[in-house]
């Protein structure tokens, strides 16, 4: 056996016997599904979806450029519809729960308000004033980094940190 073959079936033996400990000691975690509606079908389309990106990344010609924008648009309408079908079915099972108890609807109501957070676009200057218009907020991110990422004193530490070392 080369001793490429033994060195990948180590790894391999290293690599299970990791896993198996982990699981033993960790125990497995399930992954918390964050959209109720995504389903298999979902899934499928998004697998199309990315296969239709790599075949254009691959061959960026018209019809791989045709076909991608047509898996998109079909995934975006697909996913547009089960949100609205599971929001749909959500507010009629509160409708139902709001007849029976009246707690169970407002937890209700509170997990659907929760799902959606909306994203403040509002940027603070150095003052500390607040505004919100796009350009002065690029504006104020690129003054930032500039200040962040260009080191201004490094010559002036260099020399003390060698005067100190003599």
């Amino acid at each position: 056996m080369p001793i490429g073959e033994e060195i990948n079936k180590a790894w391999e033996n290293i690599k299970e016997n990791i896993k198996t400990s982990a699981k033993e000691s960790q125990g497995l975690r399930e992954l918390k599904q964050h959209k109720p509606w995504l389903d298999e079908e979902c899934l499928g389309l998004l697998d199309q979806r990315k296969q239709a990106t790599m075949q254009w990344l691959q061959d960026p010609k018209q019809s791989n450029v045709d076909n991608l924008n047509n898996v998109r648009r079909e995934a975006s309408r697909h996913f547009r519809n089960k949100r609205k079908e599971y929001l749909r079915a959500k507010i009629e099972e509160l409708e139902t729960k709001s007849k029976t108890n009246i707690t169970d609807l407002y937890l209700g109501i509170n997990d659907l308000k929760t799902c959606y957070q909306p994203r403040t676009n509002i940027v603070k200057d150095e003052k500390g004033d607040l505004f919100e218009d796009s350009n002065s907020i690029l504006a104020r991110w690129r003054n930032h980094f500039s200040q962040l990422l260009n080191a201004h004193g490094v010559n002036d530490v260099r020399q003390n940190y060698t005067q100190q070392n003599h």
